[in-house]
């Protein structure tokens, strides 16, 4: 690994150039006969090697062992880590030990002789490999190919390795023997569920439950208080007895309400008494509900706002959760007035459902000593508890499609009748006169469909033959289909994306390819297609129109999902609970988790549809904001779960993505804030300046939550070494800005501690007792490393919103990773400039350098030299 200290011997080293030339910092020579590589090697060895030579080499830089040849990459990489570090100033470490005149010829000469190098590579192999579908762009695929939008087969393939904070870089997207069997279940598994289930579709059930139906039991943990029944908005005694006898004698009163006032934490069985899936499939719910408040009484009044609640399928069980929940997506506002409302939700056999509500509080377990175990409920507000009253609901499902065989069994069989399957593992067969012929054509009509490319003749009877076979051993026809189908699905061809090659007769396929893998995680669309086989899609209006058409697709929540999960953490924005010691506002708040979540994806999108300036990563005088949001971040008051667009007030310290919840959560470790860790994130992810690796055994700072010291004390203690500290200078401060916010986004003038400072107590949402410490102030100030100084997160975000070049060469950097599956190489950076230099007038925004990189010879993989001309 290199450190700075490898600039020590960068003004030693000779110029490289193509013409074989060799100088000197302050001499020249002319030209000689004597090969590059071996006059590099002598003037190395008559002047570094003395400092730089085996075990104790200064700054750990072996030249001795550095080859020379630009040929071979990691030779090549090792170069360009040289001409990074001197083109930013970093080496050598003392200006005086290189004039300025020198550093613009070393670094000109050595990048044309690195451009030339990595330019031959690229016309040799490509800019890159091919490269594996991730699982979940397999998973699309299958859902788009098989028409089965509901498909869920992700889990069965092995997690995909990450690198530059992205899932699709093609050299750690491996293929084994495991993971090809793993491949090849998962194929299986999704073609099974494409057959039809039977002859006809399967009966829609519908069922109409009462409100003494609605719950499994007549109290919950946290009694009277978190759900009981109601009757003319009145407290109604039912004990489970009561219950049993109603539901036996079928004497349920119409007039009764299921009233609800706590989320779906543990511990909670709040789903039907008697339903569950028999059949797996999507089941559509109807109910009528409204908000209410929960008084001393018991008695309910409307309530003040709407109420956001979900359904959460799962496995019916006791109050420990057991096997896989999960969420619609589809969030519903409960009115107060009463009201009916619709959704859909996906269940597997045997599953049930429960409410739901988001954002309520949830009962604490209290164990006393030589007394049973009970469930305590948070005391009741000044208004009474929120919660949910529901009157009704019906079940009906599960919804097969109205036409049979459905879509998914039409594309793999045609208008093949069926019949009751009398052998086999299938549900039906096919009923044929002639199979041989009927496999033949209905394998080709699959492969036609399936291919993003043209399949050669020799390899359509590779899978031909596997399907005869098949045949010929007695399995039955649909049987037959299903393994030549499944091959197709795990070959090369299916799995992998090409790299576009200018001279290649297969360039518009591998375009079609990138482009829609890129914008929509899955197989080109028909309209895209259409383009491929016109014969115009490189053309530069119809290639910028179908970039347009497919960033307004619905297909574009994969890209703006899957792209800002990497780039921007949010896939882990679970990674850490919340320390309910030091911040008790956040015990069990989901809700405001994912919401967090939500915004980060929201504003993206925003920014992207709306061509905003790249500016607006970290400076903006808006948010997006739902009722959890709102009081999260101190904004006038928002009802619903819905996301809006919400101007912020004047001198507010939120706008752009550095001080959005998410973003700071995901740099927090649940207790604590580190300016080391927010700092290195923003300048790696926002600024695209990534820190370089802290030294072997140097251990990590960790903030005093009993609040003796404060994290600026501690870091000057372990910067105190000079080297330690030209380091940290890089990002410290950038974090520093960032300490007014605490582990969740929330603005915070003075930090909290466990043992010393003003004590605050209380009660949490969980009806938790808590204590913690107002200890002391935060200094949000800082300088960075070129002198500019500030005093707080606007100061900042003003200064990094100066530098839109960089901000828009690291988000293309990162777009560009995340399109091709390669890396930015040398070979692309005066690209990359170019795209740039036609996006700085208007300001480099988001959408135009999308558009750029798409029209660019980076995506589609022709000549860069008119790209890059005049850039060298």
């Amino acid at each position: 690994m290199w450190n700075s200290n490898i600039g020590k011997t960068v003004c030693l080293i000779l110029l490289l150039s193509g013409t074989g030339q060799v100088r000197l910092f302050g001499n020249e020579t002319t030209k000689s006969a004597v090969p590059v590589e071996q006059q590099i090697q002598q003037f190395v060895q008559a002047s570094c090697l003395g400092c730089h030579t085996g075990e104790s080499a200064e700054g750990r830089l072996d030249l001795s062992q550095l080859g020379w040849q630009l040929k071979a990459s990691d030779v090549r990489q090792r170069w360009i880590q040289i001409h990074d570090r001197v083109a930013a100033g970093e080496m050598p470490p003392d200006a005086e030990d290189l004039s300025q005149a020198d550093r613009r010829s070393f670094l000109k000469t050595l990048s044309n002789a690195l451009l030339h190098a990595d330019r031959a590579d690229v016309d040799a192999h490509g800019r890159g490999p091919l490269r594996r579908l991730t699982r979940q762009e397999y998973e699309q695929n299958l859902r788009d190919l098989l028409r089965l939008p509901d498909l869920d087969i992700r889990d069965m393939l092995p997690a995909d390795r990450e690198r530059l904070h992205c899932n699709k870089v093609a050299e750690v997207l491996d293929m084994s023997r495991i993971q090809l069997e793993a491949y090849l279940d998962t194929a299986d598994a999704a073609l099974r569920q494409a057959v039809a289930s039977g002859i006809k579709p399967r009966p829609r059930e519908q069922q109409r439950l009462p409100a003494t139906r609605m719950f499994l039991t007549a109290q919950t943990f946290g009694e009277r208080e978190a759900m009981f029944y109601a009757k003319d908005s009145k407290f109604v005694p039912l004990s489970m007895g009561d219950l049993n006898r109603i539901r036996k004698e079928n004497s349920h009163d119409p007039e009764m309400e299921l009233a609800i006032f706590r989320s779906a934490s543990w511990p909670y069985y709040g789903y039907p008494d008697q339903f569950k899936a028999v059949e797996p499939g999507t089941y559509h719910l109807r109910f009528s509900a409204r908000a209410v408040r929960q008084l001393q009484d018991f008695s309910l009044k409307p309530a003040f706002t709407s109420i956001p609640m979900n359904f959460r399928a799962r496995k019916r069980s006791g109050a420990d959760v057991s096997g896989d929940v999960r969420a619609t997506e589809e969030i519903l506002d409960i009115q107060p007035e009463t009201a009916i409302y619709e959704t859909t939700i996906r269940l597997k056999k045997n599953e049930t459902f429960e409410y739901s509500l988001l954002g309520l509080p949830v009962p604490r377990a209290i164990n006393p000593p030589n007394a049973p175990l009970y469930y305590d409920f948070p005391p009741r507000p000044a208004g009474g508890h929120p919660g949910v009253a529901f009157q009704w609901l019906e079940i009906t499902g599960p919804l097969d499609s109205t036409e049979w065989p459905p879509p998914s069994h039409r594309l793999l069989f045609g208008d093949l009748p069926i019949q009751k399957a009398t052998r086999g593992t299938l549900p039906v067969e096919l009923v044929s006169e002639q199979p041989e012929q009927d496999a033949r054509r209905l394998l080709r009509r699959f492969i036609q469909q399936a291919e993003r490319e043209p399949t050669s003749e020799e390899v359509i009877q590779i899978y031909e033959r596997l399907v005869l076979e098949e045949l010929q051993r007695g399995e039955p026809l649909a049987e037959a289909l299903l393994s030549g189908f499944s091959a197709f699905l795990c070959s090369g061809q299916f799995l992998y994306l090409p790299e576009p090659r200018a001279a290649a007769r297969d360039l518009p396929f591998a375009v079609a390819s990138r482009l829609s893998h890129f914008l929509g995680n899955t197989r080109p669309d028909d309209e895209l297609m259409s383009h491929v086989t016109a014969g115009d899609l490189l053309q530069p209006t119809v290639l910028r129109s179908e970039t347009n058409r497919l960033l307004e697709a619905e297909s574009s929540d994969a890209f703006i999902k899957n792209f800002t999960d990497y780039w921007l953490s949010l896939k882990d924005i679970r990674r850490d609970e919340p320390d309910a010691r030091l911040y008790p506002e956040y015990r069990f708040d989901d809700y405001l988790i994912d919401s967090l979540a939500q915004e980060t994806r929201t504003f993206f999108r925003y920014l992207v549809e709306e061509n905003m300036p790249i500016t607006a990563l970290v400076q903006g005088d808006f948010i997006f904001a739902n009722d959890r949001l709102a009081r999260h971040y101190d904004l006038p008051p928002l009802q619903g779960a819905k996301l809006r667009r919400v101007t912020l007030p004047p001198g507010s310290p939120y706008g752009g993505l550095m001080t959005q919840g998410a973003i700071l959560k995901v740099t927090a470790n649940g207790t604590t804030t580190s300016p080391v860790i927010r700092g290195a994130w923003i300048m790696e992810r926002i600024m695209g300046e990534p820190p370089p690796p802290p030294p072997p055994a140097v251990p990590a700072v960790e903030p005093d939550i009993r609040g003796a010291t404060t994290i600026r004390e501690q870091l000057a203690k372990h910067t105190s070494d000079p080297v330690c500290a030209n380091c940290h200078a890089r990002f410290d401060p950038v974090g520093f800005a960032l300490e007014n916010f605490d582990i969740m986004g929330a603005w915070r003038n003075r930090y909290r501690s466990l043992g010393k400072g003003e004590k605050v107590t209380g009660i949490d949402r969980a009806g938790h007792d808590f204590a913690y410490f107002i200890a002391g102030p935060v200094d949000a100030s800082g300088q960075l490393r070129d002198g500019r100084a500030f005093q707080n997160i606007q100061e900042l975000k003003a200064l990094l919103a100066a530098q839109p070049r960089q901000l828009a060469r690291n988000f293309l950097q990162q777009l560009t990773v995340y399109a091709t599956g390669t890396p930015v190489r040398y070979a692309d950076r005066p690209v990359i400039e170019a795209i740039l230099d036609d996006c700085e007038a208007d300001q480099y925004r988001l959408r135009d350098l999308i558009l750029a990189l798409v029209q660019s010879p980076v995506f589609l993989g022709t000549e860069p030299a008119a790209a890059a001309k005049g850039r060298e």
